[in-house]
């Protein structure tokens, strides 16, 4: 029998081409590039739903760019007990945004820092049990859920491209479409014509030529970069100290869940892009380090953190696969959060030139899922129906969510959410359909029944 260690090998067999620093650095920077956006809009929507002033809101997004890149370096360095050793960028967790807006509002900001910490506990210390139900996640599961993960995310790419606010006015003005497009267009164009290095950089040029074309047509502001300061430190307690209540605590518990389930799915798709079997024991040091950093951010008084599905479409568009150009990423990350100014220069890119990027991105990703579930035999209908149902509920509640809306604030944070409700849709159709001891034996006559009558 293998050890653990002989058996989840850190280095793939196929890493793509050899890189050199400053390749790697430029990678490094499309894959901040990719998320910031994303990460960003985390502080913002739980800054103005707390009413925090200027200078709360410039603490905030700082030390939150800092924390990512701490959090993204616990998962890229493999230990004893951490680290998943893959090459994934780790960012607030979206989902966290209205049940912490809600806890701030009505319990203030220490118990929402200390509903985190309380998380954080609870997914290093259930790492091992969640890591042992690996078995619950075959390639009908897990195909369906990365295609659930990348489809589900391209209404959002969508919402950035028409201009980010779908309430306004202006929301699909044609500039908007125009230059969203345009830097579709541009991404596409360097894929197909593009040889090398420069094709890895596709996205990171489209955005930044998109930006600059936008530039030109009245669409970057910045305001924000002039406003920043230049320098900020993140410290332990900056908003209070955590005061912990238990029905917040469980709130963020069942979140945590929730992205524990997504991060699952990252990295299996980032194993199936790299070619490495993940393992019991990967999975285990994967959660470890989520639960390290939704305690740290917690006690920085940011946020909690989790992988990014974002920049799984990074990689498999840019085909480099290993870890340096996420290295330099998380510096960057360092260096802007403790550089407000220059962080802030990310935040210029219009939505509509992240929207093109991210529906290209996305869409890499949701066919990712698809390429894993080539492995699936749908003759038989229960692989069909796991699949096929699992997609359905995603991609039925991304579009609208509002449907659970009856249901209990603390089961709205699960159904809300069309990764999540797919995810566990797929897995517990797997297990009715082709775990039970009777399943089996009846697929079994079932498909030798047919083949008797037609062979006959």
């Amino acid at each position: 029998m293998q050890s653990s260690k002989s058996a989840t090998p850190v280095s793939a067999p196929n890493q793509g081409p050899s890189l050199s620093t400053w390749q790697a650095a430029i990678l490094g920077f499309q894959h901040l590039l990719a998320m910031y956006s994303g990460d960003v809009l985390v502080p913002l929507l739980i800054g103005g739903a707390l009413h925090f002033n200027a200078m709360q809101m410039a603490y905030l997004i700082s030390a939150d760019i800092f924390m990512c890149g701490v959090a993204t370096l616990l998962q890229l360095k493999r230990t004893r007990l951490t680290g998943i050793a893959l090459p994934v960028v780790l960012g607030c967790a979206v989902q966290a945004v209205t049940p912490l807006s809600a806890i701030g509002r009505n319990y203030g900001v220490g118990t929402m820092y200390g509903a985190i910490i309380g998380a954080g506990i609870f997914v290093f210390l259930s790492a091992g049990w969640f890591s042992k139900i690996k078995n619950l996640f075959p390639p009908v599961v897990t195909g369906s859920l990365i295609t659930i993960i990348g489809f589900t995310l391209i209404p959002v790419g969508f919402q950035d491209l028409g201009g980010g606010n779908v309430a306004s006015k202006d929301f699909g003005n044609l500039k908007f479409l125009l230059i969203g497009f345009l830097t579709m267009a541009i991404i596409l164009g360097l894929n197909a014509f593009a040889k090398g290095f420069m094709k890895s950089l596709a996205i990171l040029l489209g955005i930044l030529i998109g930006t600059v074309i936008a530039s030109w047509m009245g669409m970057v502001d910045l305001s924000a970069v002039s406003q920043a300061s230049w320098f900020h430190m993140p410290q332990f307690f900056y908003f209070g100290t955590p005061k912990f209540e238990w029905s917040s605590i469980l709130t963020m518990i069942l979140v945590s869940l929730t992205t524990m389930v997504e991060s699952t799915g990252v990295f299996f798709a980032l194993g199936e892009i790299t070619g490495r079997k993940i393992e019991e024991a990967d999975l285990k040091r994967g959660y470890r380090a989520e639960g390290i950093a939704v305690i740290l951010g917690g006690l920085f008084n940011t946020f909690p953190y989790s992988t990014f599905s974002e920049n799984v479409g990074v990689v498999q568009l840019s085909g480099v696969k290993t870890r340096k150009p996420i290295y330099f990423s998380a510096l960057f990350l360092l260096l802007l959060g403790l550089l407000p100014k220059i962080g802030a220069l990310a935040t210029v890119i219009p939505d509509p030139v992240l929207g093109g990027a991210m529906i290209v991105m996305f869409g890499m990703v949701g066919v990712q899922g698809i390429r894993m579930l080539q492995q699936v035999d749908f003759k038989d209908n229960n692989n069909l129906l796991v699949s096929a149902i699992s997609i359905g509920l995603g991609l039925g509640v991304t579009v609208y969510p509002q449907i659970f809306q009856d249901l209990p604030q603390s089961l709205q944070i699960i159904m809300n959410n069309g990764v999540v409700i797919g995810s566990f849709s797929a897995v517990i159709l797997n297990v009715i359909f082709n775990m039970r001891p009777a399943a089996k034996p009846a697929q079994a006559q079932i498909n030798s029944d047919a083949q008797a009558k037609q062979n006959k």
